[in-house]
């Protein structure tokens, strides 16, 4: 039987955890986010002289997003919504003033504005900024004008000059992560086939391509969150490729390709869980040579910087060697070859999302 692996200890978890490109993401956006507001609070207060400077850093906040392009197209809407929800505030107070009921019906008015789809993301800010114009003592609506354009351009402007956001990097976390896991998946084969197993091993390696799938599905995330950070992104027009450059391999090639790889490491496991699992009944010499190439394989998928071409050659020798056997008629033929086949497409996929890798970290 395999041997259990050694499990990361609780601080390499920590660790990982933390240099994850997505935690430092995290932790650089909440950065930015505190120097916009701290930044749009003291420009209020120091130049504008605003003696309640609420709204500046409130709007900084609301503008600071995971991508410049969402900064920008946030931040147009925080500035129309915050601007009716003052214009509301300002003729229901005129015409009716201040009370109780006047106070809910602009809350009223700016929750049902909040529903507009060209505002929909910021329509709440109609709502908010009533509240705040309705419990300040002075509103000074010019002031408040003043704070709201400021704290906006204050949010893109860091958005856009303090490392704008780039998410290539976690998309490529995910597809190392992916390849790890069926590298993995294919030497736990290799251990458990050189010995008697049962089905229940099958059904884990199912389950484990399932949970590839699931983390497959967060990487398409991920890259459409990348493809939103590249638009209007002073980093992503700085390295763009030159028109002499070869050109870029997509992310969603990529990831195409890796579904393939799951769905064929699926259909792999299907066919264990389905055939003998009496090591007697299987040919022995398909057996040892089938079993050291998925061994390889693994070692090889875990670390994609490593060939895949001699073990696509040795797959090769061995169906050749299979289909001279004298015994042919009484082996398991139709399962010793949707193995060698499930195989070689894994190989092939791998080795296709490898070079596409090296191709844009290039």
């Amino acid at each position: 039987m395999s041997q259990e692996r050694e499990k990361p200890s609780i601080g390499q978890r920590i660790v990982e955890r933390f240099k994850a490109p997505e935690t430092l993401a995290d932790l650089l956006l909440t950065v930015k986010a505190v120097v916009a507001a701290t930044t749009a609070w003291a420009l209020a207060v120091g130049v504008l002289g605003s003696e309640v400077a609420f709204m500046a850093p409130w709007t900084a906040l609301l503008t600071v997003h995971a991508t410049v392009h969402r900064s920008l197209s946030r931040g147009a809407q925080t500035t129309v919504s915050s601007a009716v929800g003052m214009a509301l505030a300002f003729v229901i107070i005129q015409v009716l003033g201040i009370n109780i009921w006047t106070f809910a019906l602009a809350l009223l008015i700016g929750l049902l504005g909040a529903r507009l789809s060209w505002i929909r993301d910021e329509g709440v800010a109609i709502a908010t900024t009533a509240i705040f114009i309705f419990t300040s003592q002075d509103p000074m609506f010019l002031d408040r004008t003043m704070e709201l354009l400021l704290g906006v351009a204050v949010g893109i402007v860091v958005n856009l000059l303090v490392v704008p956001p780039l998410r290539d990097r976690q998309a490529a976390r995910y597809v190392d992560s992916i390849n790890r896991r069926m590298g993995d998946v294919l030497k736990d084969m290799s251990e458990e086939l050189a010995e008697s197993w049962d089905t229940d091993r099958a059904d884990a390696w199912k389950a484990e391509t399932d949970s590839m799938s699931e983390e497959l599905n967060s990487a398409w995330q991920t890259v459409k969150l990348a493809r939103e950070s590249q638009r209007e992104n002073p980093r992503s027009i700085m390295m763009r490729r030159k028109p002499d450059d070869p050109d870029e391999v997509s992310y969603e090639e990529i990831l195409g390709r890796v579904d393939e790889g799951i769905s064929h490491l699926r259909n792999l496991t299907r066919t264990l869980r389905d055939a003998p699992y009496d090591v007697g009944s299987w040919d022995e010499q398909f057996r040892q040579q089938w079993i050291a190439i998925v061994h390889d394989a693994g070692v090889a998928i875990a670390a994609p910087e490593q060939e895949v071409q001699p073990l696509l050659d040795r797959l090769l020798q061995l169906s050749s060697d299979m289909s001279t056997a004298e015994n042919l008629p009484h082996i398991q033929w139709p399962t010793y070859g949707a193995l060698i086949s499930s195989l070689r497409h894994i190989l092939t996929i791998v080795d296709d999302v490898a070079s596409a890798q090296e191709v844009r970290e290039s």
